[in-house]
């Protein structure tokens, strides 16, 4: 019997957990936002957010990555429930242009620091990957730990004199610490925001937990062939197939001071709307990048969003409290991820305990 999954279009849908592999460790903290117990660092230090693209990586399940919601019919996928009618579940637009959500969120614990990186930009992915996406990502920071004494930090972006040739012999020569070194090294706290665009080389540090929202592939060109905790990295996973010297195509070798980085990366939250009971910040808008977008929504009492015309993406960070839409009222909780269609013209959020909630946004 085909199951009407139009009719998911009318209201809030719940993703279960969605834990992928990666070849750090981490996730402790994940399981500390979850509220689940016990609280471990392990091989899944990611979470993935109404995903509709699988994560890449030998010998996994095909369908690793890929969002499942509840439904009255059990488990049915996202990217399913999405092309039963794209148009109204993400929007006309986001339906035209793009064919799909566009976007990808992550909730990133990690215990190690992970291998320095780089993600295509859209011309790199078009001409070498042919992918119509290519990976750029912001992080938004969620909170820190401190890991064996080292206080959680960020790299990105080259210093000053680095030139291709120079990091293909630190590469070539598997100088890690010559590598990092060639990066700007920037300590984090909780509220920190930063634009990763494609092209830029970063690595995060232990101790991170921070939410991605990123463009929706999981392309990613990295410059070590061993982890820091000692896992030998496969030829694919280093160049995602395209061969070593096309993999460092991938860089754009800018080289900045660290004024100049933090200045170009480094994002201010600003407030566009407070008054009683709840103050909505932007994170990341249009001025920044055109492939998503990021709010918070601090919430002591209610307010009310009207639909834009697209989908988007509740990620409670703490807090409990009702969705209010289509006459019908839903619960959210610390740790609820909540698809928004199209379709929902306005929702009324009431806390019934201080809240802090996410609100991602598609590509405009």
């Amino acid at each position: 019997m085909k199951i009407d999954l139009q009719k998911y279009a009318q209201i809030p849908l719940k993703q279960i957990s969605n834990r992928v592999w990666r070849t750090y460790s981490g996730g402790a903290l994940i399981d500390n936002w979850k509220e689940d117990t016990p609280e471990v660092d392990n091989s899944f230090p990611e979470e993935w957010i109404m995903s509709t693209v699988t994560a890449r990586g030998k010998n996994r399940p095909e369908d690793e990555g890929l969002s499942k919601v509840e439904t009255t019919e059990g488990l049915i996928a996202l990217k399913d429930i999405i092309e039963s009618n794209k148009e109204l579940f993400i929007g006309k637009k986001v339906a035209e242009k793009y064919g799909s959500t566009g976007v990808l969120i992550k909730m990133l614990d990690s215990q190690e620091r992970l291998t320095i990186q780089v993600h295509p930009d859209k011309t790199y992915a078009k001409d070498i990957l042919n992918s119509s996406f290519g990976k750029t990502e912001s992080w938004y920071v969620l909170n820190t730990r401190e890991i064996e004494g080292e206080t959680s930090v960020v790299y990105m972006g080259f210093k000053k004199g680095v030139t291709r040739e120079k990091w293909e012999e630190l590469f070539l020569n598997q100088d890690i610490e010559g590598m990092l070194n060639s990066l700007h090294k920037i300590e984090v706290k909780p509220g920190d925001a930063f634009m990763i665009y494609g092209g830029v080389p970063h690595a995060i540090g232990s101790g991170c937990f921070l939410m991605e929202v990123q463009e929706p592939t999981d392309y990613t060109m990295r410059v070590e062939k061993i982890t820091p905790a000692g896992l030998e990295i496969s030829p694919e996973l280093i160049h995602q197939g395209v061969g070593e010297q096309t993999m460092l195509d991938c860089f754009h070798y800018g080289d900045y001071t660290l004024e100049e980085a933090i200045d170009k990366w480094k994002i201010e939250p600003k407030t566009i709307d407070s008054a009683d009971g709840h103050t909505l910040n932007t994170i990341f808008n249009t001025k920044h990048t055109n492939c998503f977008g990021l709010s918070e929504l601090y919430l002591d009492g209610e307010h009310s969003i009207a639909s834009n015309g697209s989908f988007y993406v509740i990620v409670v960070y703490f807090g409990t409290g009702t969705l209010h839409c289509n006459g019908k009222a839903y619960t959210y909780n610390q740790g609820d991820e909540i698809f928004i269609s199209a379709a929902i013209e306005n929702i009324t959020f009431k806390s019934t305990k201080s809240s802090k909630l996410l609100l991602c946004y598609p590509p405009s």
